[in-house]
């Protein structure tokens, strides 16, 4: 039998913020160990017999790659999501993608950024469910609940079914429910949450999608016909793609299917989706305290401390709170309102302040980060990867001075080639033809100065990539 793992990749980077961002979503965060998240999924659903399909956004797709290749895994395909349709719509890309050669071809849709502590208890509801599924039922995973948890979707579960061990029919879902409802659902027994976990063949979600959701069904199968293949990359026709409606896969199918059933389990299972969320699953010390970096804490209890490359944490005699220190924002709120960042980052996308909602910018060829702005300058620290090198392109309203901290840079300028080393510089005036490569074995770290009119990041004219960014 044929068993694909299926990876969603997307997000928008905001419940975790400021480590998640829009262009660095949690799943690649290393958040509950090491490893990424992104990487801690395709780890717990690897095997001999298959290689994961992934499916992301444009924007992430080297770090997708970059990922993968860092645990040693090739990934059977890349797709592409033209734009954000949310999940139903992705699905139904991987599911086309396999119906091509394998209709029954049986799909474990897993999200790139959940936790699974008890990996063993999730094979075993897996294989619990895999008849189901080949029996043309849509199986999804119900973690049974240890407290009233208000934030996650409900499943109510019917009767067993007699020749399938482990699975239930499903009597209905449930969208969130108020304290009083969450509370009664725990002590009823009937009710898991809806971990967004799912296993069916290609056949079968594709047959439901026709019935119950037929714009995505067919803006999904004409994008995947006429979808373009770059190596691993697959990109769906972005106009076909974009006449699915914008819907999950639980408004489209499963609240409305017939054919829905339930594999109950315990597995230590969290969509990570909260600070709190962190803290609850983290490794605490006796005071209750999770702290990571440089962190100073005096007569604290239940709190979340953490500075990735920010200032110190210095904190005194507080409780229950979560502080992040990012290098250029520092986060403090209770925790029990840590479901409302999403709500301060929009008010800070709206205020003008993108710095902070794009600190580190990760590219192909590495990162850069803005660390001075003022009249007519900005200061950004470039990272180049070993062996890479950023697109030949020009700057109409710009000129560039490149310091060399560390590392070796081969600098091209219109037509002259050079190559400079730790402490030397270039000069780079406006409307030249340039390119920065990295052709050593450490990373090139430098620092580079703007002057100009205009700094924008559409200032850009690129001549020739090796990324596929040139119209």
């Amino acid at each position: 039998m044929s068993l694909y793992p299926i990876i969603l990749s997307g997000g928008s980077g905001t419940r975790l913020w400021p480590l998640s961002r829009p262009h660095y979503p949690k799943q690649l965060l290393s958040l509950a160990c090491e490893a990424t998240m992104l990487q801690a999924t395709v780890a717990r659903s690897a095997s001999d017999n298959f290689s994961p399909l992934i499916v992301t956004a444009e924007e992430h797709r080297f770090h997708v790659v970059d990922q993968l290749k860092a645990i040693g895994v090739t990934p059977a395909a890349i797709l592409l999501e033209p734009e954000p349709r949310n999940t139903a719509a992705a699905i139904a890309l991987a599911a086309e993608s396999l119906a091509a050669t394998d209709s029954d071809a049986v799909m474990l849709v897993m999200p790139s950024d959940h936790v699974i502590l008890d990996e063993k208890a999730f094979h075993d509801a897996v294989r619990k469910g895999i008849p189901a599924a080949k029996a043309g039922l849509i199986v999804t995973f119900g973690i049974s609940p240890d407290r009233p948890e208000t934030g996650y979707g409900y499943i109510e579960s019917a009767q067993p079914l007699s020749d399938l061990p482990g699975v239930h029919s499903v009597a209905c879902f449930t969208e969130k429910p108020d304290s009083e409802t969450a509370q009664a659902y725990v002590g009823g027994g009937q009710h898991y949450w809806n971990s967004g976990i799912f296993l069916f063949t290609a056949r079968t979600y594709l047959q439901q999608l026709e019935l119950h959701a037929p714009a995505v069904a067919s803006g999904c199968r004409a994008a995947m016909t006429n979808a373009v293949t770059d190596g691993h990359f697959v990109r769906p026709n972005r106009a076909d793609f974009i006449t699915s409606t914008n819907i999950s896969i639980d408004h489209a199918v499963m609240e409305q299917t017939d054919k829905a059933a339930v594999v109950p389990v315990s597995m230590g299972w969290s969509d990570l989706g909260s600070w709190h969320s962190v803290w609850e699953i983290g490794d605490k010390d006796q005071n209750g305290n999770i702290t990571k970096g440089d962190v100073v804490a005096l007569d604290c209890h239940n709190n979340l401390f953490r500075s990735e490359n920010g200032p110190t944490i210095a904190a005194l005699g507080v409780s229950d709170l979560v502080v992040v220190s990012a290098r250029d924002v520092v986060l403090v709120l209770p925790r029990d309102r840590a479901q409302d960042v999403r709500q301060l980052v929009n008010v800070i996308g709206a205020s003008g302040r993108a710095d902070a909602l794009h600190a580190i910018v990760h590219r192909p060829w590495g990162t850069y980060e803005t660390t001075d702005r003022g009249d007519r300058f900005q200061t950004k620290r470039i990272v180049v990867k070993p062996g890479q090198k950023l697109s030949l392109q020009l700057h109409h309203h710009r000129a560039e001075h490149w310091i060399v901290v560390s590392g070796t840079a081969r600098v091209t300028i219109n037509d002259e080639v050079s190559l400079l080393r730790e402490n030397q510089s270039t000069y780079v005036p406006a409307g030249a033809t340039h390119r920065l490569e990295n052709p050593g074995h450490i990373p090139l770290h430098l620092i580079e100065v703007q002057c100009g009119p205009y700094l924008g990041e559409d200032d850009i004219v690129r001549l020739e990539d090796n990324y596929g960014r040139v119209e």
